[in-house]
Formats: C-alpha cells, sequence, structure tokens
C-alpha cells in the first residue's frame, strides 16, 4: 500500500503542532489560558486549519477547553485511577478527588428478564434501582445505575446512596460483605440526556463500565453499570514485567469505577485483568 505523501506530511505537521501546544499546557495549570489561533499560527508557522485539527484532538482529549468569545484554556485535570503492580499482583490506591452523590431515582421494581440473569433471581423478584450522579470536587463525573436485590438490603435509605460509601453502609448496617466483582469497561459515547447531566457536549467519549458484585456467601448482590466522562477520568496501569514471574493470580482488588475504600477490613487484595477486569473489593 502506498502512503499519500500529502496527507502523511499533514499529519505529521499536525502531531508537531500537537506536541508544541502539548507543551504550553504542561506549563500551565487548570484554568490558564492559552494564546489565541492567531497568534499559536504565526509561532508555530502553520495554517489555521492545521492548528484547529491539533486543537480540536486535545479539546477531544480533554486537555483543552474552548470558550466562546473568550478563547482556548487548559482544561481541569482528569481523575486518575491507577492500577499498581506489586511484583505478582496488584492493588488499587484511590482515585483522586472528593467523591460524593447526588440521587437522581431510587424505586423497588420487578428485576425484569435481564436483570434478573445478572442477579440470579426471579424475574418477580424485587430489587432496588438507583440512578446516581457521582461528582468529583463537586464536578459531575459519571451517571450511576445500581440493581440491588431488595431482600438482602431491606430499609435501604436514599441517605446511605448519597452519603459515604455504599460498600461500608451494606457492611455495617445491612450485614452484607461485599467479596468479588467482575467488571468491564469500552469506550462510548454520551447521548443528549447523558450529556446535560455530565455537563459534557452531546457525543462526548465516555467510559462504560458493567459490575455484578457478590458477597462472601457468593450471592449476587448488585448489578451496576456506570458512565464515566472521558475527558476527566482515566485508568492508569503501571505493570512490572518479567519472564520469570509467574503469572498472577485470579485473586482481585478493588474496581476502578467507583472511589476505592476498604471493604475488606483489612489489606487491599490484589487482583488480576483478563479480558474483563475481575475484582474483589
Amino acid at each position: 500500500m502506498e502512503i499519500d505523501a500529502a496527507a502523511s506530511g499533514a499529519m505529521l505537521k499536525r502531531e508537531r503542532v500537537r506536541d508544541a501546544i502539548l507543551e504550553l499546557i504542561e506549563a500551565r495549570c487548570p484554568g490558564d489560558a492559552i494564546p489565541s489561533e492567531r497568534t499559536l499560527c504565526a509561532d508555530l508557522g502553520v495554517s489555521r486549519p492545521t492548528l484547529r485539527a491539533a486543537v480540536d484532538e486535545l479539546v477531544v482529549a480533554g486537555l483543552l477547553v474552548r470558550e466562546h468569545g473568550r478563547g482556548m484554556f487548559v482544561a481541569a485535570e482528569k481523575i486518575t485511577q491507577e492500577l499498581i503492580s506489586d511484583r505478582s499482583s496488584f492493588s488499587l490506591p484511590q482515585a483522586g478527588g472528593v467523591w460524593t452523590s447526588r440521587l437522581l431515582e431510587f424505586s423497588t421494581l420487578p428485576a425484569g428478564a435481564r436483570v434478573s440473569r445478572k442477579l440470579r433471581v426471579s424475574p418477580a423478584a424485587e430489587i432496588l434501582y438507583v440512578a446516581r450522579l457521582r461528582l468529583v470536587d463537586g464536578s459531575p463525573m459519571a451517571i450511576e445505575h445500581l440493581h440491588v436485590r431488595a431482600d438482602l438490603v431491606p430499609g435501604l435509605t436514599s441517605e446511605e446512596l448519597e452519603q459515604g460509601d455504599l460498600y461500608e453502609h451494606l457492611r455495617d448496617r445491612h450485614g452484607v460483605q461485599v467479596s468479588e466483582a467482575v467488571q468491564s469497561i469500552e469506550p462510548t459515547v454520551v447521548t443528549r440526556a447523558e450529556a446535560d447531566l455530565l455537563d459534557v457536549p452531546e457525543l462526548s467519549p465516555a467510559l462504560l463500565f458493567e459490575r455484578l458484585t457478590t458477597d462472601d456467601r457468593g450471592r449476587a448482590v448488585e448489578y451496576v453499570h456506570s458512565l464515566y466522562r472521558g475527558d476527566r477520568y482515566r485508568i492508569v496501569s503501571r505493570l512490572t514485567l518479567s519472564a520469570h514471574d509467574e503469572q498472577p493470580a485470579t485473586a482481585e482488588g478493588h474496581h476502578p469505577g467507583i472511589p476505592p475504600g476498604d471493604f475488606t477490613g483489612g489489606d487491599p487484595v490484589p487482583f488480576s485483568t483478563r479480558g474483563v477486569v475481575q475484582q474483589n473489593l
């Protein structure tokens, strides 16, 4: 296959422009302005379309913010969840920021066909359906849809879903000790309604988390699917690789879809990633 020299040259030029703007971003703080498009074109010796193409990439990546009539600004720092290896295992530190919740819906309803299969209950069994907006330092970060077996959490209150850590409430107030979860993560985009809640443009990139959580008695406790802002949330893996290390065991650690806490009452437990994220909570 022949490479179009003109297209290749344009791509490389845009990449150089992108790197130059990244240097400007890294030298500034969130909220700081960067030079105007006209100034950047003159300083970098490129056309307006080339500059805008590079800027568009950085806006989509969540590194720059355009404000109509004001200019371009360094975006707020992303909330980072690290997956850190400790030789043959992984442990998860806490995600950054102060996490709070705002309840969007809280109702009791039949599980239905799909959720009942996930929770291993009858389609007629009652579940608690909860929709929450998760915020970090007051900014919307994620939309969570929780389906919890009602028979395991009688008396679960809306206050428990808005304040503190849900799994701590399950353990301390309802005697449900969460022990394991299987979670998948994939890219998606937000709908108009989701965009309004997350304060992002429609069709913005997002991360879709799906998780099935079980307790220490092997009972399925909750099925959750969550939508996290792609411009503000990221997962970083720090891996130690060695040909002589044994394959990590399939014991698991805290999932990255929720700000971590110590749900086991002890030290963080390890987890492994194989296609989906399989973790202990």
